[in-house]
């Protein structure tokens, strides 16, 4: 839900070729701004992380899913010469690599990133001189800069996730709360904590119910587990958190952490959507429609032989949307192709 990290770098036979895909990915999204190429290039990546064995060839890169002609020929050069004549250019560019560097800032989006390269700004020092250019957000982001950069094992993660889940049963034990992402999928590391949070006095007939979020991150700041907020709306909060301080006085790094509010009956719709993966989701959609339904992170509605969807069905877990649609259930786990 926040900025969007590259592949788990762990484990990942193929990181030289996924790495550099991201690096392409990330300059077009942040400097050529053609968010298609981020795309082709960000879903490429992930791909050929997920690939078990080392890719010899752009041929057999090919076989894999998303991999088209023009991104098989790059890892050919690649192979060949062990560079990208691309990435060499847009290296060599230092406009490119500084919008690239202060878009890594949560907060500091591309057009952002520009306007202060524009202005002299080109590296994270000289961000620090300039703190007068900065929104709240953006001065959250480079406070934490360097513990934001570092992804969070899933050792801690584990720890993060029963500290705040302890805590939002103990103030309220009809909440219902989960950690999504890739960690629910069961990664060895993760990029931030992502918490979907439903009470059944919110639905999606209710009205609005912001007293439900934040009374939660209330809670958690009073613990002192949440220590900055980014943003607080009616239905989602992005802030700052961290594990209490160890016995032996060791400190832990401070972690972004993002939590949604969802009315109740379409939690699951969402769990389901938030959890991933990207393709996983764009597989199962396309599951429902052939099957005679819409599915989104909202709802799953029958299409009538008019084309027209109709009302939402009942949903109360992950799955009814599978029995739904006539799919065989798959764990968070099995989540991932």
């Amino acid at each position: 839900m926040s900025k969007r990290k590259g592949p788990d770098p762990s484990s990942n036979p193929n990181a030289a070729f996924s790495d550099f895909l991201m690096e392409l990915a990330n300059y077009e999204k942040n400097v050529s701004r053609a968010m298609h190429k981020y795309n082709a290039y960000r879903k490429a990546a992930g791909v050929i992380a997920k690939h078990p064995t080392p890719i010899t060839s752009g041929d057999e890169a090919k076989k894999l899913e998303g991999v088209g002609a023009k991104i098989a020929k790059k890892i050919d050069e690649f192979i060949k010469t062990g560079k990208l004549e691309k990435l060499e250019k847009i290296r060599a560019d230092d406009t490119n690599m500084a919008i690239n560097e202060l878009t890594k800032v949560t907060g500091i989006g591309p057009a952002n990133a520009q306007k202060l390269v524009a202005e002299g700004i080109t590296s994270i020092e000289d961000l620090r001189k300039h703190p007068d250019k900065l929104n709240h957000h953006q001065k959250i982001g480079l406070k934490h800069f360097e513990d934001f950069e570092k992804r969070i094992p899933r050792e801690e993660m584990l720890q993060l996730k029963d500290l705040a889940l302890k805590e939002i049963k103990k103030l309220d034990d009809e909440y219902t709360a989960e950690v999504c992402g890739s960690f629910r999928r069961g990664a060895a590391n993760s990029g931030d904590i992502d918490i979907l949070l439903t009470h059944p006095s919110y639905t999606s007939t209710s009205g609005k119910h912001p007293d439900l979020l934040h009374k939660v991150v209330k809670h958690l700041e009073s613990i002192h587990f949440v220590t900055d907020t980014l943003s607080l709306g009616d239905s989602k909060f992005m802030g700052v958190c961290r594990l209490p301080k160890e016995e032996d006085g060791t400190e832990h790094l401070f972690r972004r952490i993002d939590i949604r509010l969802i009315p109740h009956d379409q939690y699951y719709c969402a769990l389901l959507y938030f959890t991933g993966s990207d393709v996983f989701n764009k597989d199962m959609r396309q599951h429902a429609l052939d099957q005679g339904f819409t599915l989104n992170e909202y709802c799953l509605r029958p299409v009538g032989s008019t084309g027209v969807p109709g009302e939402p069905l009942p949903v109360t877990s992950e799955e009814d949307i599978f029995d739904y649609i006539g799919m065989d259930y798959k764990k968070p786990s099995e989540r991932s192709a």
